[in-house]
């Protein structure tokens, strides 16, 4: 019998793929062929044989030449485990984040095989809030909603429980990163506008809650020199007016 407390055994992310697609191909057909997996992995059979002999060697699944895969019992567990965090991962991506379903499982194979079990059990933590709280429903919604951070909503809806008042004092301390003067620090709040100059400020590793201290201008005014991390970079005026600060001076 199948020990839950014996270790996971440690598969390279190809194997782990083909395992996922053999269970798959098992709870859905009953049986999974080299050619069921060729197809569902868009490899070549003969791709396929050398990870077959591969797992078959370390007792995952029964496989002779010819003839039907099936899981052994500790393949069955691998392979749930491996299928688990994908299903989590794009849940995560798909019905939290919102990002759309062909983004959201592309994320979750490339993720899935590098979430460790912590992480696993942190998000996981996250849904049962979610499912528990009376008001996890209306966190995700307002987050789904907020005209904030989702450039496609246009204005705020006003369903979150903070005063209107309050509101409108937090934005009034918000100004974009070209308004910051050299010798000034501040905190990033979010990134505005869309496309691919978010993107590029996203890559540089400038996203919320980074601080950042201003060095300089260029002679000619742009771009500017700032400071985060331990690193210095230079950002052009029409970056900076889209990283969104709140000064330390505030």
């Amino acid at each position: 019998m199948n020990d839950p407390d014996t270790p996971i055994v440690q598969l390279s992310e190809s194997l782990e793929d083909y395992m996922e697609t053999i269970f798959e191909l098992v709870r859905d057909n009953k049986l999974a062929r080299i050619k069921d997996i060729a197809k569902a992995r868009d490899v070549r059979s003969a791709s396929v044989i050398p990870a077959m002999r591969r797992l078959s060697d370390l007792g995952l699944i029964t496989y002779e030449k010819r003839e039907y895969i099936d899981l052994t019992p500790e393949g069955e567990r691998v392979a749930r485990r491996v299928y688990a965090r994908h299903r989590l991962l794009t849940r995560f991506f798909r019905d939290i984040l919102g990002i759309p379903h062909e983004f959201a499982q592309k994320d979750a194979c490339a993720l899935e095989h590098s979430l460790s079990d912590v992480g696993m059990d942190h998000i996981v933590r996250f849904f049962e809030f979610i499912q528990s709280c009376p008001e996890g429903g209306d966190v995700i919604s307002r987050l789904q909603t907020c005209s904030l951070v989702n450039s496609d909503k246009k204005q705020c809806t006003g369903g979150c429980a903070v005063h209107r008042e309050d509101r409108v004092v937090n934005q009034a301390q918000m100004k974009s990163l070209r308004q910051m003067k050299p010798g000034q620090s501040c905190n990033v709040v979010r990134i505005n506008g869309t496309g691919a100059i978010r993107q590029r400020i996203l890559d540089m590793g400038l996203m919320p809650g980074i601080n950042i201290y201003v060095e300089r201008l260029s002679p000619a005014g742009d771009p500017m020199w700032i400071k985060f991390q331990g690193s210095q970079l230079s950002l052009r005026l029409k970056e900076a007016e889209m990283v969104l600060v709140v000064s330390e001076d505030t």
